[in-house]
């Protein structure tokens, strides 16, 4: 994913431009730190304190420059409007977030508000076309037929949440004025490994036919993950 990422940063901006960049649900800050490295100015925003307490320590043992580029906000990314004017960012980031909500259109609306014109808003969700793939292959034949007709299913943290579908966020997208403009699969052939695996030693290989097989039809349409990119007209 962010090899997909730099590579619609890379084709949208200028060599070497300092970007605003929003991340919205940022965890424990891995994506914001890695684009704070590679100097744009970087606004964190999250709600857990898990996580705002683990961004903070990895931010506090980075160089003094990158510390300086790093903002951390603590609250909801449904009120990005509480915390920033409109257009004030040139890239958004929102990964991991929407299958934790249950309406996700006004968090949409909110992030595509905060683009400036030409800005790139980066979606990574569930894909909702491809919930019986996981069942079925770790032959869950009942899991797998139930999959067929929604988009809810319990993650790994046995959570209860939701997918989505890119048709749908396709529409959504154009609704609120960040059209797509490209889209990846993620984790096409690695869905099913064990949290926690250790790394192979053929991992560069891994990740080439990962990267391939996301931007690949027909693979990608079964990828576990969908990344979904924008620009904002």
């Amino acid at each position: 994913m962010a090899r997909q990422l730099d590579e619609q940063i890379a084709g949208r901006f200028a060599v070497g431009r300092r970007l605003r960049v929003l991340d919205v649900g940022m965890g424990q800050g891995t994506q914001a730190l890695r684009l704070a490295r590679a100097g744009h100015q970087v606004t964190g925003v999250e709600r857990e304190a898990t996580m705002i307490a683990a961004a903070r320590e990895a931010l506090a043992g980075q160089p003094e420059g990158i510390r300086e580029r790093m903002r951390i906000v603590e609250g909801d990314g449904r009120d990005t409007g509480v915390h920033f004017l409109p257009g004030s960012f040139d890239v958004v980031l929102c990964h991991g977030v929407l299958m934790y909500v249950e309406e996700p259109d006004p968090l949409l609306a909110g992030l595509a508000r905060m683009l400036a014109p030409g800005g790139l808003l980066s979606l990574v969700v569930r894909n909702g076309d491809a919930l019986a793939l996981r069942p079925g292959l770790h032959g869950d034949w009942a899991g797998a037929l139930a999959a067929f007709d929604t988009t809810n299913y319990r993650n790994r943290l046995g959570l209860d949440v939701r997918a989505d579908r890119l048709s749908t966020l396709t529409a959504k997208l154009a609704g609120i004025g960040a059209p797509l403009h490209t889209w990846y699969g993620v984790r096409v052939f690695t869905d099913t490994a064990p949290d926690g695996t250790t790394p192979p030693d053929d991992l560069d290989a891994l990740l080439a036919a990962e990267e391939r097989a996301g931007r690949t039809d027909p693979y990608r349409a079964v990828a576990a993950l969908l990344h979904l990119c924008g620009v904002r007209g």
